[in-house]
């Protein structure tokens, strides 16, 4: 489903990705994992088109979209849910909502992609003409993730999920975002700095370090691997 070849990232004269490759394979959860400043948002900015590589390619569903706009890449199914959440603090749940549906023009889809959206987070529901700035940091990602999927996405990227939120809420959503793959057959590229989490629901997974993967392999492996039980999962 997504394909990254030598992809290479600056900033200025900084590097940020060294040549990195990676592959999604349709249907399934992967995760990339590693420390701050390891490249993981940038890979996933680069993916959706908000950095540009200075080489390599990205192939999705087929097709290059390294050289394509991020409303371009939005259109053919590739939907972000970017660190932080980014949720429009000043609109309603119900906007927000509306805001990832912007390029769909068919009113009984966009009806019937809310309907789901509220039975993955029946919170959102009880909330939908609140203001999503006093939202709860787990509500705002429950909306985050929910916005994206009124785009009717076929593959999602999510940029650090359990960031900033109580351990009973990430359960929920990591739960939650097993069943979106699952129900929906939505592809699913996972960057999450809670390690053992993310090898829990990942099929595979890669470890990126300064800008480089150093290990790849299955979930299973990786959480059995020493070096990596010894530098992400605490023991």
């Amino acid at each position: 489903m997504l394909r990254i070849e030598n992809l290479a990232v600056s900033y200025g004269a900084i590097r940020a990705l060294h040549g990195i490759s990676l592959e999604v394979p349709a249907g399934s959860i992967v995760t990339l994992i590693g420390s701050n400043g390891a490249g993981k948002s940038t890979t996933l900015r680069t993916v959706s088109g908000l950095i540009k590589p200075q080489q390599g390619s990205i192939t999705y569903d087929g097709a290059r979209i390294d050289t394509l706009a991020p409303h371009q890449i939005v259109a053919r199914g590739l939907c972000h849910v970017p660190e932080g959440r980014m949720v429009f603090a000043n609109l309603t749940v119900q906007e927000n909502l509306a805001m990832g549906a912007y390029l769909q023009r068919d009113a009984a889809a966009i009806r019937q992609e809310r309907d789901y959206v509220f039975s993955v987070f029946p919170r959102l529901q009880e909330r939908e003409k609140q203001l999503a700035g006093t939202l709860s940091g787990g509500e705002q990602q429950m909306l985050a993730i929910g916005r994206a999927l009124m785009g009717r996405p076929k593959f999602l990227m999510l940029d650090e999920p359990s960031l900033g939120i109580a351990p009973l809420l990430v359960q929920s959503i990591f739960a939650q975002i097993v069943a979106i793959n699952r129900s929906r057959g939505i592809t699913i590229l996972l960057v999450e700095q809670n390690a053992n989490r993310a090898l829990e629901i990942a099929g595979s997974g890669y470890v990126l370090e300064t800008g480089r993967i150093i290990l790849q392999d299955t979930a299973v492996a990786l959480r059995a691997d020493p070096k990596v039980r010894s530098a992400y999962l605490g023991g």
